[in-house]
């Protein structure tokens, strides 16, 4: 069946792949971008759309997103021939819309690297000499997904020109490459959600903002030793018949270390994670007890109802996400008074060694004992050099009886088993009062987005793709008018910006019920211009841009 997707473009397409390293594998960010996405697309391309991910999954370790099938696409598998170690899986995306997912594993492609890596140097000048860490891994999923998506196109026999395949982020770019080599006909766009240059000039403390226009990409890639990815990176926005990116942020930061703009497709969200009217306030009341509940058997301290829960989120990049201006901006809250006793809370997988046992005890006799070090809810296995951990001792934070503001880290995933809250992160959501993201390298910023999704008023900045896109469609944002306050944040100003999100959560932490309930209308509001539905538009406009640079580059 072939597709018109918009009345816009007179191109058709017969089969859409998207390829990523978080297909059916939670790491991070962009599992958040293609799970809440599949449904949209799929209700468009029904089963033409197919996801690839790797297959690095066993017996003992099944994925618990895939649902593996015997019957879909049976007759190609009999007929796949695919290289020798390539085996693949077919299933569905146990995410909402449960898309076609195919797994694949791809150690077979190691066998053929040198040769691989050599081709990419003779085609598209792509430096593999300098690869090192998982560089060698992301390569070998990507070939392997190029493999696959040319067995279906063949195999299927639909034309080549009604297709297209989606590469994100550095890990596939190595496939979109091939794929342009091997099979021309095919429209191919690739995503950066992050330029891995850009993430390594911030991971090492450099100024990114101050300077961006001062930065030569080859040159920072040679400094910080970043040549092999962000040579093959540059190759593949090069060559792809439509680059993306997911803000205006990050189209910077693209053009000028990657020397090409790329085209916008912002992230959205699918409100049907959130919780219904009906039982949103039950879904408020369990977080809220589980969480005051852990804290009163960590501290010893039996936090009042109208305990003021505030918390950040995310990846465990320390300075990239914020975490540092979090800390700092909760000690001030503390020493200002607030209104209420404040518990923030830090949710951010670490180095995990599970549970306290000694707190899952008292949680399990419901004894609210004061523990030793009462401010980790699970084990560290690099207790000594986790940064969130030491900062939090180096601001005092003691957590006894006399403190207006507890802070708890939560080194853990929050998938519903973490030995401790047994709640995943959607469910812990509804239970805050407010989230906090000072982010300062961020292209978009799922975890605002989502708070605002769940009613949670959210505190960003101006450095996240997501802030910038709140000042788009509201000039001066307030908790009042659209449930977020967005902090300007540079290289040079973090004093500043301290103080304000110490200011907004004790503005948040001493409202009144009416103001409280106007700004968590105004996040849901909010949120619901950002869905998918919304969004997709600039999808559906990348691919036709695909479709027809795909179009001019063949006519050359």
């Amino acid at each position: 069946m072939k597709l018109h997707f918009m009345d816009n473009c007179s191109q058709e397409i017969d089969l859409l792949f998207e390829s990523s390293w978080e297909v059916c594998n939670k790491i991070g960010g962009i599992y958040t971008v293609l799970s809440s996405k599949a449904k949209t697309l799929k209700e468009q391309f029904k089963d033409k759309l197919i996801f690839i991910g790797p297959d690095v999954w066993s017996e003992e370790n099944p994925s618990p997103y895939f649902i593996e099938s015997k019957t879909l696409l049976r007759p190609w598998l009999r007929n796949a021939m695919l290289p020798e170690g390539v085996d693949v899986r077919v299933g569905r995306w146990d995410v909402p819309g449960k898309p076609l997912a195919i797994l694949v594993k791809f150690e077979g492609m190691y066998a053929s690297k040198d040769a691989a890596y050599g081709r990419m140097w003779e085609l598209y000048n792509v430096d593999s000499l300098h690869a090192y860490g998982d560089y060698d891994e992301g390569c070998a999923f990507a070939r392997a997904s190029a493999q696959v998506i040319e067995s279906i196109v063949r195999f299927s026999k639909v034309n080549p020109r009604n297709v297209v395949a989606l590469f994100d982020e550095w890990t596939t770019a190595m496939g979109l490459l091939e794929l342009k080599a091997d099979m021309p006909d095919v429209a191919t766009v690739f995503t950066t959600h992050a330029t891995s240059i850009g993430r390594s000039i911030c991971g090492n403390g450099k100024p990114l903002y101050d300077q961006l226009h001062n930065y030569n990409g080859d040159q920072m890639a040679r400094e910080l030793n970043m040549e092999a990815k962000h040579s093959l990176e540059k190759a593949a926005a090069w060559n792809a018949d439509c680059f993306t990116t997911v803000s205006d942020v990050t189209a910077d930061e693209a053009e000028q270390l990657l020397g090409i703009r790329p085209v916008v497709t912002p992230n959205g969200f699918e409100l049907n994670f959130v919780p219904s009217k009906k039982n949103y306030t039950a879904a408020r009341e369990t977080s809220r007890k589980k969480i005051l509940d852990v804290a009163h058997a960590l501290t010893g301290v039996d936090f009042p109802a109208d305990t003021f829960i505030v918390a950040t989120s995310g990846r465990c990049e320390y300075r990239n996400k914020g975490i540092d201006m979090y800390l700092d901006a909760v000690r001030a809250v503390g020493a200002s008074s607030p209104a209420h006793k404040v518990l923030a809370l830090v949710l951010v997988p670490a180095w995990c060694g599970g549970p306290r046992p000694d707190l899952a005890q008292q949680l399990a006799m419901q004894n609210f004992s004061r523990l030793s070090d009462p401010v980790l809810t699970h084990k560290l296995n690099n207790y000594g050099d986790d940064p969130v951990n030491r900062r939090i001792h180096e601001l005092g934070f003691t957590n006894d009886r006399a403190a207006d503001v507890t802070v708890i880290y939560v080194p853990c995933y929050l998938d519903g088993a973490d030995g401790i809250f047994d709640l995943t992160y959607y469910e812990l959501l509804p239970g805050l009062d407010l989230t906090v993201f000072a982010s300062y390298y961020e292209p978009w910023g799922y975890t605002p987005l989502e708070s605002v999704a769940f009613g949670v008023p959210t505190v960003t900045t101006t450095l996240a793709g997501f802030g910038r896109w709140v000042m788009e469609i509201d000039s001066k944002p307030t908790f009042a008018s659209c449930g977020v306050e967005v902090v300007e944040r540079t290289d040079s100003n973090y004093a500043e910006a301290t103080a304000r999100i110490a200011a907004d959560i004790l503005a948040m932490c001493g409202a009144d019920s009416k103001a409280i309930a106007t700004a968590r209308k105004a996040a849901a509001a909010t949120a619901a211009k950002a869905q998918w539905s919304d969004f997709m538009k600039y999808y559906y406009s990348a691919f036709c841009k695909a479709l027809s640079d795909r179009d001019l580059r063949l006519q050359k």
